[in-house]
């Protein structure tokens, strides 16, 4: 049904109304009581087996939404509703921004892809952080936040920028996540050498601690497919060694490998991340990369290219502990999260591990034996 919905409206819209319109029937669907009962017990099950714990926090299971598609943290109870078990909000800047001009997001639908350029487009860290702080949660859920740096701030005045955004948000974060992998965002990308990348950790860090003395806010950070194999290396090492709680692997790509640009010639000249399934492989290749650097020394965030239970089981074989999703939510449907966590616990039932804790990173000590 949805399939056929999708072909009929959302994709004779452009994508950005078209994800307008479907962010606000889901905030709809939240506020009102009949409907969420209705929506929740039908989209968001609960499977016992899937309980996760990641860096001292529970939750109902491992499958998230990445960040990007609430961006305001407008729609938190809302995204929990169709069953995702955490929900990264952001991307936040210090200073609320309007992103890149539009047209800014494409669909590569053969390929079940995007392409976004949208920019860090959101209303910045002190009206999300104010929102974070009225908010009366419906549902129990993890919320994670991720910041940014501010477009028209230099590079040199990047630090600051992002502690400005800590301080706001740390307290009404169940986890921070600094984001420095966005291909969309002039030299962010640079933030992610190591001799960049340790001043700004550090100070994050601090800056999360004194906003919240009362209780340490997991830190992690967020990096790129298009990182050399000995630059994942370094960020892995810099993160153990700064004590971070874990690392997201991946952000968008700017590489266009594997796509059926026959069928998209105009796509071809478009700027941007791609996400979807194209970034499959090389999202896995730097998990992969990343648990055989660190093993249980951090947690790890599997997210590219998830489209299915399968592709969620993978990830956590590789040695994720939680899983994201985006891009395959557009073209799958509100049904999307039940049937990943549907097809993780058959998974799970059928393996030989007693946990989905015991999956993790599975595929690794095996072929270290």
């Amino acid at each position: 049904m949805y399939k056929l919905f999708f072909t009929l409206v959302f994709k004779r819209m452009d994508p950005e109304q078209a994800h307008h319109l479907a962010f606000r029937w889901i905030r709809f669907a939240a506020r009102v009581p009949v409907l969420r009962t209705f929506a929740a017990a039908a989209l968001a099950p609960r499977y016992e087996e899937l309980r996760t714990e990641a860096f001292g926090l529970r939750m109902h299971g491992p499958f998230g939404l990445a960040a990007g598609f609430d961006k305001n943290a407008v729609a938190i109870d809302g995204m929990a509703m169709l069953g995702f078990d955490h929900i990264e909000v952001g991307t936040v800047t210090a200073q609320p921004q309007p992103g890149n001009p539009r047209k800014r997001l494409f669909r590569l639908v053969q390929d079940r892809a995007l392409v976004n350029r949208m920019g860090f487009n959101n209303e910045g860290s002190a009206a999300v952080a104010a929102r974070l702080a009225a908010r009366k949660a419906v549902f129990r859920t993890t919320v994670g936040v991720n910041i940014g740096k501010t477009k028209v701030v230099p590079e040199e005045e990047a630090v600051a920028d992002y502690v400005a955004s800590a301080e706001r948000l740390a307290g009404h974060a169940d986890y921070l996540v600094v984001n420095v992998s966005s291909p969309n965002t002039p030299g962010l990308r640079n933030l992610q050498a190591t001799e960049a990348l340790r001043p700004l950790l550090t100070a994050v860090r601090a800056a999360a601690d004194r906003a919240v003395p009362s209780r340490h806010v997991p830190l992690l950070v967020k990096i790129a497919p298009d990182l050399a194999d000995e630059d994942v290396d370094a960020v892995a090492d810099l993160a153990v060694e700064l004590g971070l709680e874990g690392i997201i692997a991946t952000n968008t790509t700017i590489a266009r490998d594997g796509l059926g640009l026959r069928s998209h010639p105009a796509l071809v000249k478009e700027t941007g991340g791609l996400s979807g399934a194209p970034l499959k492989e090389r999202s896995l290749e730097v998990l992969r990369r990343l648990y055989g650097r660190v093993g249980d020394d951090l947690t790890l965030i599997g997210v590219g290219g998830v489209e299915s239970a399968e592709d969620a089981w993978q990830r956590i074989l590789a040695g994720a502990t939680l899983v994201q999703g985006y891009s395959a939510f557009i073209y799958r449907g509100p049904f999307w999260s039940r049937a990943i966590h549907k097809g993780l616990a058959a998974r799970l039932r059928a393996s030989p591990y007693a946990t989905l804790a015991d999956a993790v990173g599975a595929e690794h000590r095996k072929a270290t034996r």
